[in-house]
């Protein structure tokens, strides 16, 4: 199937984190309109553009995967209309070997988390792990968005 995301998950080492000097950030804010053991639907505005996504059941690390850009006013509103709480964040993309990681600052009612997550080619992709990458939490649904929109992170 061509569209499929794999993709691991890590909380960062902040302090390695913040003394990097990297590139800014883009801010993210996303809500979902549906969130089940099946699939989950999800809206989002980043960069001034809009997304909405279908993820399916995970896999392992896969899961099906479908994102379409929609006006950024209309998935604004969808936020507002569908969305009853939504995530923040300012996603920063750091190169490392062949491969791009996305380190997401999170804020609003999940402030204080930071994960980074890598997408892989396949399950068996071999990756560099910067020093600022510490424990993985890929099987942790704590850790995943659609999660911290119901249960923030402040509230652990």
């Amino acid at each position: 199937m061509k569209n499929v995301e794999t993709e691991r998950k890590f909380l960062v080492k902040r302090e390695k984190w913040n003394a990097l000097e990297k590139p800014p950030g883009i801010s993210y804010i996303q809500g979902y309109l549906c969130i089940d053991d099946e699939k989950v639907v999800r809206v989002r505005v980043a960069g001034g553009q809009g997304y909405l996504t279908i993820k399916g059941r995970p896999e392992t690390i896969s899961r099906p995967e479908f994102e379409y850009p929609i006006p950024s006013g209309e998935a604004e509103e969808m936020l507002r209309l569908f969305a009853p709480s939504v995530v923040e964040k300012i996603r920063t993309r750091i190169p490392a070997g062949r491969h791009i990681w996305e380190v997401d600052v999170f804020s609003g009612a999940n402030e204080g988390l930071v994960v980074a997550e890598i997408e892989l080619e396949n399950q068996d992709d071999r990756f560099e792990k910067p020093d600022w990458v510490g424990e993985e939490v890929t099987a942790d649904k704590r850790y995943s968005n659609a999660w911290l929109s119901r249960h923030p992170f402040m509230e652990w």
